[in-house]
């Protein structure tokens, strides 16, 4: 730091003693080995006595503030390039030196545990990606930087996250997001400037957990997840003098039953042997609205960020039919809480899961998601990743182990979308359709070098005449159209492609980008 700024900040400090026991404290967002969003303005922010002078400093870049009369303050301190390693300090009547400070790309990642999948299996036994061993041991980016949070559900909204920025390693890296890690690797590899990735998702969360009550309640449609939850907690609140207790007790029978089974047999899968209690508080329970935002967004506002990475949706199929709704309130709002405009918005499409298809066409909860999750493609800024395939061999697990592939297809929808980098970053999407005599053709953009089909056969397409019954097609390219048809189907009105939850999805461009589900038609399935 210059002398002349440090001498002017100590001595700001000293003339603004207000008590001698006053402490500025900044939000737990800014600890070493912090990452900063560069070429914008930084927010730093957080608590010191009402009226007290608050400086920070960072790179030769100096600004004061007073605290307000609640204790709080915030600076913007002047967009910086990439670079680092650098010491920011925060002077009040007392110091604090943040250390190891760099300056460059900074995404959030959230949603439910296909984003809080880890790298490693550690002590989660569902966690673990391909080849974990080897991308632990080559996970050595001492600039990417990732801040996890802690699931810390709340029913108000809280000051500060719990977590901490911790430098990637293969020490560190195997309790990194999987989805965070490669998509940071794909950026840092491509652009070779710091990345930080702030990570706060937890498993089998709606989406509406992420939304602001605010927010909610300012749609009549999604009243609804309200008020269940309002009267969750009425019943709670009077029965939780017996609930509570019997909770305790189980919790601790559930703890000393999992130690003594790892203690026994040394067993990293113990937890799939022993089942925990039930927490009955609505307020720790991450289905219900609100809770996750007050405790695990809320606090990471208004930090410099370059855009937001979301994976979530299987949990939502009681509310599936306002997925697109909920969704778009969550992009709306996070958007106004950071107050930084149309920030990118990224997310993963439901992978495939569970039994092959029987039949044509299977509706159920998840493929109403996956066709809000195309709908919201209407959003401003935003790209979805498909991962219609992506589940492999394994298609009961609904944990998909290649997060390498959407890592990287994340990564392609901001290198093109962010970043500007002339790449193809998504599968063949279907536009419009046109029927010729007793086929119908099928228009699609996104077709990138050239469209291509699984093991050279076209597989997951069903077609129908006017009795809406529906057969499996035959499909066939031509050009940069797909030609569909039925046998003995003289008169063919629709199609639909990969309607159901693990279809024969077959269908991608060259770049190897797959497409999605879609439909022609608007009419509901015939049983």
């Amino acid at each position: 730091m210059n002398k002349s700024i440090k001498f002017l900040l100590l001595s700001v400090g000293f003339m603004s003693a207000t008590a001698l026991n006053a402490v500025v404290k900044p939000s737990s967002l800014f600890s070493d080995h912090i990452v900063l969003q560069r070429n914008i303005s930084i927010p730093v922010w957080g608590t010191a006595n009402p009226g007290e002078k608050v400086s920070v400093t960072l790179n030769n870049a100096f600004k004061t503030v007073t605290a307000d009369a609640n204790g709080k303050w915030l600076v913007r301190l002047p967009k910086q390039k990439e670079g680092g390693p650098y010491t920011m300090d925060i002077f009040g009547d007392n110091t604090i030196t943040i250390n190891d400070v760099y300056v460059g790309e900074v995404w959030l990642c959230s949603g439910q545990s296909n984003m809080d999948m880890t790298v490693a299996k550690e002590d989660r036994y569902w966690c673990g990606v391909l080849n974990e061993a080897t991308e632990v041991a080559n996970a050595t980016y001492p600039q990417i930087r990732v801040f996890d949070v802690d699931y810390t559900p709340s029913n108000i909204e809280k000051a500060n996250a719990v977590g901490k920025w911790e430098v990637c390693s293969p020490q560190s890296v195997g309790h990194f997001s999987a989805i965070a890690y490669f998509f940071a690797r794909e950026i840092y590899q491509k652009m070779n400037v710091p990345i930080g990735m702030i990570t706060s998702a937890f498993g089998a969360s709606t989406a509406e957990t992420w939304i602001s009550k605010d927010a909610l309640t300012a749609h009549a449609d999604l009243k609804p997840l309200l008020d269940a939850y309002n009267q969750k907690f009425e019943k709670y609140a009077a029965d939780s003098a017996v609930t509570m207790p019997k909770y305790r007790d189980g919790r601790m029978k559930y703890q000393g039953d999992l130690a003594a089974l790892k203690a026994a047999a040394g067993d990293a899968d113990a937890v799939k042997k022993v089942k925990a209690p039930r927490d009955p508080n609505p307020e720790h329970d991450q289905h219900n609205p609100y809770v996750c935002y007050n405790g695990m967004i809320a606090p990471l506002a208004p930090y410099a960020i370059k855009g937001i990475l979301w994976y979530q949706g299987e949990s939502n199929g009681p509310s599936a039919a306002q997925y697109r709704e909920i969704m778009e309130t969550l992009v709306g709002d996070w958007r106004k809480t950071w107050g930084q405009g149309t920030i990118p918005f990224m997310y993963v499409q439901l992978a495939n899961y569970g039994k092959a298809m029987t039949a044509p066409v299977m509706d159920n909860s998840m493929m109403t998601i996956r066709e809000a999750q195309v709908q919201n493609l209407s959003i401003p800024n935003t790209a979805m990743a498909v991962a219609i395939e992506n589940a492999g061999d394994q298609p009961t697990n609904i944990h998909p182990k290649n997060k390498q592939v959407m890592g990287y297809r994340l990564g392609l929808a901001a290198r093109a979308r962010v970043y500007g980098e002339k790449v193809e970053y998504s599968g063949p999407m279907y536009t419009k359709y046109k029927i010729e005599g007793n086929t119908i053709r099928l228009y699609f953009n996104h077709v990138g070098e050239g469209l291509v089909a699984k093991d050279g056969n076209l597989t997951g397409f069903a077609i129908c005449g006017e009795d809406q019954k529906w057969v499996w097609a035959d499909a066939r390219i031509d050009g940069k159209t797909i030609v569909v048809s039925g046998k003995e189907l003289s008169k063919p009105i629709a199609v639909r492609y990969c309607w159901g939850v693990n279809p024969p999805a077959s269908l991608s461009n060259k770049n190897g980008l797959w497409t999605p589900n879609f439909r022609t038609d608007s009419f509901k399935t015939k049983d």
